[in-house]
């Protein structure tokens, strides 16, 4: 294996994530692909270019590459909208390997259904394998909609499906992700092969919290709750705020020491109304209560982790949950929706406490369990970190690696048959 090319369509692993369309697969994609690097193997990460002053490539880290490729405006276009740019997008990724002698290429990688569509040409156009991550699926989303929220479209569907079709290799988070695709995407179980993401140990990290606290101006005796994610119905950021509403309205005293951190950018359906969870908090009674921060990173959001009593993440679906894993990387206890990926993010009643539903009442029973109970909190954060390391982004990377390697011999093996 010498050279991988990776595409991602909708996000450029140089955003921050957090806000916008960033999230957890620019984490993955950034993780992995350094790591590659460091194994001697050249990496090139095709992403749609967002603004005129960004180069045609930039280094992200020695042996990985970022290739801008203009397809449509600079700015100002949704997700929804890339489908029309895919062929524009397509003709600038075959275009950038026509440069090359054939077989420059070992694999693509892609990422999201529409690098998967991308992805799906160049396979052919190559003549190399295709191994595909979703990261998440529209069916599945469809199935766990929160109420304000928007379905995904019948286009993204038909889409995931091709991709499904035409992968030699599907990687999924989880079993439990594994079987989605079989049972909703009709996917060759052979083909599909569970990979779970990992966690920076090197960056998340136990910490002082009360260091951490004066660092990011909270009382040292406060109750911390907090969420880290973009702000939109599908992370559900407004259980935390309800529950907390709930916390204070149950225990008044309680107001006087709770802090909720909030800290992210809207993103997706959320764009339509940024302020919605402030609204929300000012309706609630609890706005002296709650602050947002924007979207932190490295050091920063370790910070953030190490404050907190307690990390919630009351998502209605995630296909893994990468916060809850650096939080507990860092000593603190995760309380999360029982959903997807999460129960494997998470070890119930060890590491962190899984909650079946979103109901604001059940939540907030949860988060006090932990969070005003110290000798419980401390149990949980004892194994949190040990359950945390379970999970490494060098392991992930050696399982990707070997998933390349089986996939391109199988390929072969077809071709030359």
């Amino acid at each position: 294996m010498k050279r991988v090319a990776v595409l991602s369509v909708h996000t450029s692993p140089l955003e921050q994530p957090g806000t916008g369309d960033a999230g957890g697969m620019n984490v993955y994609i950034v993780q992995t692909a350094t790591r590659m690097a460091r194994r001697g193997i050249e990496v090139e990460i095709f992403t749609r270019a967002t603004s005129s002053d960004l180069p045609p490539v930039a280094e992200l880290a020695p042996g990985v590459k970022v290739r801008h490729v203009v397809a449509g405006p600079f700015e100002g276009l949704g997700k929804e909208e890339l489908p029309g740019q895919l062929c524009a997008f397509t003709a600038g990724v075959l275009r950038a390997e026509a440069r090359h002698e054939p077989g420059h290429y070992d694999v693509v990688h892609s990422h999201y259904w529409l690098s998967g569509q991308v992805g799906w040409l160049a396979r052919e156009r190559w003549a190399v394998p295709l191994v595909h991550t979703a990261h998440t699926l529209a069916k599945v989303k469809n199935l766990a909609l929160a109420e304000d929220d928007s379905p995904e479209p019948r286009m993204r569907v038909i889409g995931e499906e091709q991709v499904a079709a035409e992968a030699d290799r599907l990687v999924a988070n989880t079993d439990v992700e594994a079987a989605e695709l079989v049972k909703l995407y009709d996917a060759d179980p052979g083909k599909v092969l569970v990979v779970p993401p990992g966690v920076d140990l090197e960056r998340f990290t136990p910490g002082d919290p009360a260091a951490a606290r004066a660092a990011l101006g909270l009382p040292r005796d406060a109750v911390v709750l907090a969420f880290v994610g973009r702000i939109q119905p599908l992370k559900a950021p407004d259980v935390l705020v309800r529950a907390a509403a709930e916390m204070v309205a149950l225990d008044p005293a309680l107001r006087s020491r709770l802090v909720v951190l909030v800290v992210g950018g809207p993103s997706g359906s959320g764009m339509r109304t940024p302020e919605e969870l402030v609204r929300l908090a000012a309706e609630l009674g609890v706005s002296d209560v709650v602050r947002f921060l924007p979207p932190q990173a490295g050091a920063s959001l370790a910070l953030v982790y190490r404050a907190a009593d307690v990390v919630a993440v009351p998502s209605h679906n995630e296909s893994f949950g990468l916060v809850a894993l650096e939080a507990q990387a860092c000593g603190t206890p995760v309380v999360a929706a029982a959903v997807g990926g999460l129960p494997v993010a998470v070890r119930d009643g060890v590491s962190g406490v899984l909650v079946d539903g979103h109901d604001p009442g059940r939540w907030a029973r949860a988060l006090s369990g932990v969070a005003l109970h110290p000798g419980r909190r401390e149990e949980l954060a004892g194994h949190a970190v040990g359950h945390a390391r379970r999970f490494s982004w060098d392991r992930t990377t050696d399982s990707l690696l070997a998933g390349y390697a089986e996939a391109r011999d199988v390929f072969r093996e077809e071709v030359f048959a």
